[in-house]
């Protein structure tokens, strides 16, 4: 009897201890699950709100992630039609992501008070001045990559009439002809979009007006409002209406939109187009055989011309962030080569970032020389302005149609900018 309770008290004696073994184990893994929660509670969360799609941001948010590991990076696309009545309703709220995506100088939001002044932040001086737009001094985004668009040609075709790319406008005027008389349509434009003439116009105005010393700084008189374009832009502009005179550019164009451009380009039916690096994926998928380059708008001396572009878009921080200083922490790492060459890779462009080279691709080689010399510029994103570009750039279409004089087109401009102005001083 004494033995069988011996036997019971050292079965309960084990059945206590395992059972004070499994209280320390459960115990251990809670104190274990508490501190990985605690961890986890840890690791700051930002937003990041952008137009441009996730993928074409894939490997820089990739190499964001690899660097903070601590941080927990949350990308919100917003359609472009949608994102700034979204954004400053969140801004307005005392909300909204931590870091953003706009164009220019964010002069709207700098206006109001929500974005961060960047100044005198340490990465802001490791751009290259032509890529940081400016607001009454200061600086208030910092560039993404660029974004830049020329003129593509169809080099089988050329080669075909013994034409090179030109380096005058003349002789850009002169390849239209040749090209006329041998049956080939010289450039297919979508002119039912404002954009293709206003840019073109705009290409003239860069080699003939901004490469003056004396218009260095015209962007910025022009926003302040101490300076008008009529007056200053006629002359040059009147230039480039020579080629809806010689009919380059023909009202039927109007009826055109973007693809059906592209479309023409891409089979053949047209020598030449105007457009970017985004279209040279679908120009392929049209016609894999297509040999085609690009080359820069022309001036009337003979130079390297230039390229419309300029930051594609930028990053501000917001303000009102609680986590200003992670916010801040990633774009001090955006502005590093590393950071830059993942931006490019999955949405080609150049890098405003001191020191980044860029490969070029074969298609752009007729651009290099303009690339060297900074000849990509688009003055209407320095502007702290709504779409007033795009407001010229319907007065243009009407300029085709005989509607509108190149004055009266310069003084929509002036008046819009005027209104543009009044607004963001709250009159």
């Amino acid at each position: 009897m004494k033995k069988v309770f011996t036997v019971i008290a050292s079965l309960f004696l084990l059945s206590s201890l395992m059972l004070a073994g499994c209280g320390k184990t459960d115990e251990a893994g809670s104190k274990e699950n508490a501190s990985g929660a605690a961890q986890s509670e840890k690791k700051v969360k930002i937003r990041i709100m952008g137009y441009n799609k996730e993928e074409t941001r894939k490997s820089y948010l990739d190499y964001l992630k690899e660097k903070l590991p601590n941080v927990d990076i949350e990308f919100q696309f917003v359609d472009l039609k949608s994102f700034e009545n979204m954004l400053r309703t969140q801004l307005a709220a005392g909300e909204g992501p931590d870091i953003f995506e706009t164009s220019g100088s964010g002069a709207v939001y700098a206006n109001a008070g929500y974005v961060e002044d960047l100044t005198d932040a340490s990465f802001t001086s490791k751009y290259n001045d032509t890529g940081l737009m400016r607001y009454q001094g200061k600086v208030y985004t910092i560039p993404l990559q660029s974004w830049f668009e020329g003129i593509w040609y169809n080099k089988d075709i050329f080669e075909k009439q013994g034409l090179t790319p030109p380096k005058t406008w003349d002789e850009w005027m002169t390849i239209h002809e040749k090209l006329r008389q041998a049956g080939v349509k010289p450039q297919a434009m979508g002119a039912k979009s404002w954009e293709p003439m206003m840019k073109q116009s705009m290409g003239m105005l860069l080699n003939e007006f901004y490469t003056k010393p004396e218009n260095k700084d015209f962007d910025a008189a022009f926003s302040e409002g101490t300076k008008k374009v009529s007056g200053n832009w006629n002359e040059v502009v009147s230039k480039w209406t020579e080629t809806i005179q010689k009919g380059n550019i023909t009202k039927d164009m109007l009826g055109i939109d973007y693809d059906q451009a592209q479309d023409e380009f891409a089979t053949g039916k047209a020598a030449m187009w105007e457009s970017g690096p985004w279209a040279a994926e679908a120009l392929k998928q049209k016609n894999p055989n297509l040999n085609m380059g690009m080359f820069p708008i022309p001036g009337l001396t003979e130079g390297t011309g230039w390229l419309i572009g300029g930051p594609g878009s930028a990053f501000a921080v917001n303000k009102q962030s609680k986590h200003k200083d992670v916010a801040m922490q990633i774009l001090e790492l955006t502005a590093t080569p590393e950071a830059q060459q993942a931006l490019i890779k999955d949405n080609f462009g150049s890098s405003f970032l001191k020191g980044v080279d860029v490969q070029l691709p074969p298609e752009y080689e007729d651009s290099a020389a303009a690339f060297k010399e900074g000849h990509v510029y688009a003055p209407w994103i320095t502007w702290p302005f709504g779409a007033i570009a795009e407001d010229y750039g319907k007065s243009l279409q009407e300029v085709l149609t005989g509607a509108k004089s190149v004055d009266d087109a310069l003084k929509v401009l002036d008046d819009k900018a005027e209104q543009q102005r009044k607004s963001l001083k709250g009159n």
